[in-house]
């Protein structure tokens, strides 16, 4: 019987994982630096941590996810795509949609206690003005969306100029 070459048992362990060694190292290394992130997290105020996760978790599930889900729903339903028994599939521009109005939220959810001016300390904590974070937040919410609206125009234009020219060559 022949001992297994590296060769073999990197396959055999691919069959059996699904992915290379490299990957099952990678993932087992954020595991344990995750376990670290964690332990290190809850030393200082266990119960509190917990408690924000538990709330934050309630509260994507109950409130968010059905809001988002709605509001999505009732966009692609107002750009006529939505997905009503025997409607076409959703729209492509949708995304156009989606994902600055995403990126735009994570940002108001990450700094919303400065964009809605609730931190009255930060200013002398950091000699910094707080009152431009709201300007700034809508600002980069027009932005996004006018890049995304560019993209969509980019590619619409493209999409009906080779219309074109496909229908134009079979003449």
């Amino acid at each position: 019987m022949k001992a297994p070459t590296t060769g073999s048992v990197s396959s055999s362990l691919r069959r059996r994982y699904g992915a290379s060694p490299l990957h099952l190292l990678l993932v087992l290394v954020s595991f344990a630096l995750t376990c670290y992130a964690g332990l290190r997290l809850l030393d200082g105020d266990a119960l509190g941590v917990t408690l924000w996760f538990v709330g934050a978790a309630l509260l994507h599930d109950l409130v968010l996810l059905p809001l988002y889900t709605f509001t999505d729903l009732a966009a692609q339903r107002l750009l006529g795509g939505g997905p009503v028994a025997g409607s076409r599939p959703p729209l492509v521009g949708i995304n156009h949609v989606r994902v600055p109005a995403f990126v735009s939220g994570m940002l108001l959810l990450v700094y919303w206690p400065l964009v809605l001016g609730r931190v009255g300390h930060y200013t002398s904590s950091t000699a910094l003005p707080a009152d431009v974070f709201l300007r700034r937040w809508l600002l980069i919410t027009a932005s996004l969306f006018a890049a995304s609206a560019a993209v969509l125009g980019v590619r619409v234009w493209r999409r009906s100029r080779g219309g074109r020219r496909v229908r134009g060559g079979g003449d």
